[in-house]
């Protein structure tokens, strides 16, 4: 299929019923997924829409879907559930991991089963990027062996270690290389931490995963051992804008509230119009820059979808009144997942960049 074949098809498909009616049942299915504290039913509704299949090659059974076509769909995705598609991104980067892969073996073995959801996948390699793994002894330690490598320590942050059958691990070496490999979560010694209790998003499913000598077999290496593996295995796709689509998104969810309630209340008028024009604004620009064509960087784009989130999940609250802060209520759940942005993957720049327009001061 050529490119333009492709994006007519990708086109038809996020315009289409079944992709308005798994949006439907996402949203429909939000707050339960924030109760029960899992994101498996949803992500079922996802697999059996297609959803996991954009990011594939087709050789492997996927759709090929290019940036654009992507961003779209987690736009509308991150509006409905944003805890799902926050699953979702952490799935798509472990796929994405052995998408990048050389060894075409292991694509063989798992890609498929991603393509269709009878294998769950996530990433573990946060500590590989962080001040943990200057701190003496590395987080996740890495020794070889005569057939593979064995694991030793815990990686911190991994999303939907409960749902999953692979981790995309990064592992550090006593000569300060580094090991990515694909681990089995029914090898011995992988064991699964409970969740975090998180402000927000609790149904991701995040928490620590630690590795007692895990033997990993080397047919299971992704990459290395090199220094800077991630880089060296980089999977390539557009970098820096997933997480401002995910606050776009949510942001479009709440400004659809306040939309729906000026309908009876002509006072809020003014309010919906102008969060609209702002939200509408953002994610024209986050378009052109998925082709590289914003004039915006990344750090401006990031500052003003925090921003913006920020401000339209506090407006559905106030325009929700009482009713709003209810647990249950979606605004005040919104509220609370916006506050996410501010601290998942959030460069210092638009830390300061956020504390100064909170504090009123000029940067």
């Amino acid at each position: 299929m050529n490119n333009a074949s492709q994006s007519e098809v990708a086109k038809e498909y996020l315009a289409g019923p079944t992709f308005a009616n798994l949006c439907l049942q996402l949203k429909q299915n939000s707050g339960r997924v924030e109760t029960e504290g899992s994101t498996a039913s949803s992500l079922r509704l996802c697999a059996d829409a297609g959803v996991f299949r954009w990011f594939l090659p087709t050789q492997f059974g996927g759709w090929d879907w290019d940036d654009q076509q992507l961003t779209c769909g987690y736009l509308q995705l991150a509006k409905a559930c944003l805890a799902t598609t926050f699953v979702i991104t952490q799935r798509v980067a472990a796929t994405k991991r052995i998408v990048a892969s050389e060894y075409d073996a292991l694509k063989q073995r798992l890609l498929p089963a991603l393509a269709d959801h009878q294998a769950m996948a996530s990433v573990g390699i946060s500590h590989l990027t962080t001040s943990r793994q200057h701190q003496g002894q590395p987080t996740l330690r890495a020794v070889a062996t005569a057939d593979g490598w064995t694991f030793d320590g815990y990686s911190p942050w991994v999303t939907a270690g409960p749902l999953c059958d692979w981790l995309i691990v990064g592992a550090t070496a006593d000569d300060g290389t580094q090991v990515l490999a694909a681990v089995d979560t029914k090898l011995p010694g992988v064991e699964i931490q409970d969740s975090f209790r998180l402000v927000a998003l609790s149904a991701s499913q995040t928490g620590a995963v630690h590795f007692h000598d895990v033997r990993v077999d080397q047919s299971c290496v992704l990459a290395g051992p090199v220094a800077n593996v991630l880089k060296v295995a980089s999977p390539g796709a557009t970098g820096g804008l997933q997480t401002s689509t995910l606050a776009i998104g949510l942001a479009s969810a709440a400004v659809d509230f306040i939309s729906e309630q000026s309908i009876q209340r002509q006072n809020i008028l003014g309010v919906k119009d102008d969060l609209f024009q702002q939200v509408s604004e953002l994610e024209s620009e986050l378009m052109l820059a998925i082709d590289g064509q914003s004039t915006l960087d990344l750090q401006t784009l990031r500052t003003r979808a925090n921003s913006i989130v920020l401000r339209a999940t506090q407006a559905a609250l106030i325009v929700a009144k009482g009713a709003g802060y209810v647990e249950s209520h979606c605004c005040g759940r919104w509220c609370r997942e916006a506050l996410f942005f501010l601290v998942w993957s959030c460069p210092q720049e638009v830390q300061m960049n956020n504390l100064c327009e909170l504090s009123f001061t000029q940067t």
